[in-house]
């Protein structure tokens, strides 16, 4: 981090490094990186395209926090299920098995993880197939356990 400038700029549809990831239904654009906050926190905003998300999957040391920006959106925490729209939010707490799927034909989701662990690291090479045994192991690698399917329509 820059001392003398500690301010971090991100453009809307720009990801901080210039190296957006494309995974499952969208493209992931880092807004705050794991580097930047010392660890503290990872934030990407997720330009979803076409209906989807990922596997019931839980972490076994960090918080995930979802808002919605665009779009619509199914959300399993727990056993629960909640209908999320515009400026909605919801946390999948550690330990907790959570899911969401993508309701509309394009959406928008910012994402947060704290503390950031290594999900940085799991999305930069996250390009495998979620319901295959290397993505299974890829996330046990990032202190996550795939628990269930993807939410369907």
């Amino acid at each position: 981090m820059d001392t003398a400038n500690p301010a971090i700029f991100v453009q809307r549809d720009s990801d901080r490094f210039d190296q957006p990831v494309q995974f499952l239904n969208g493209r992931f654009d880092t807004k705050l990186s794991t580097q930047d906050s010392r660890g503290k926190i990872f934030i990407i905003d997720t330009v979803r395209s076409g209906h989807g998300g990922p596997p019931l999957h839980y972490h076994h040391e960090l918080d995930e926090w979802f808002l919605v920006q665009e779009g619509s959106f199914r959300f399993q925490i727990g056993d629960a299920l909640y209908e999320l729209g515009s400026g909605d939010s919801i946390l999948g707490p550690k330990g907790v098995p959570h899911a969401f799927l993508n309701l509309t034909p394009t959406a928008r989701l910012l994402v947060a993880f704290f503390p950031a662990g290594s999900m940085e690291a799991f999305f930069a090479h996250s390009l495998l197939d979620p319901r295959s045994e290397d993505f299974r192991t890829l996330s046990r690698e990032h202190g996550m356990e795939v628990v269930g399917p993807p939410l369907s329509l």
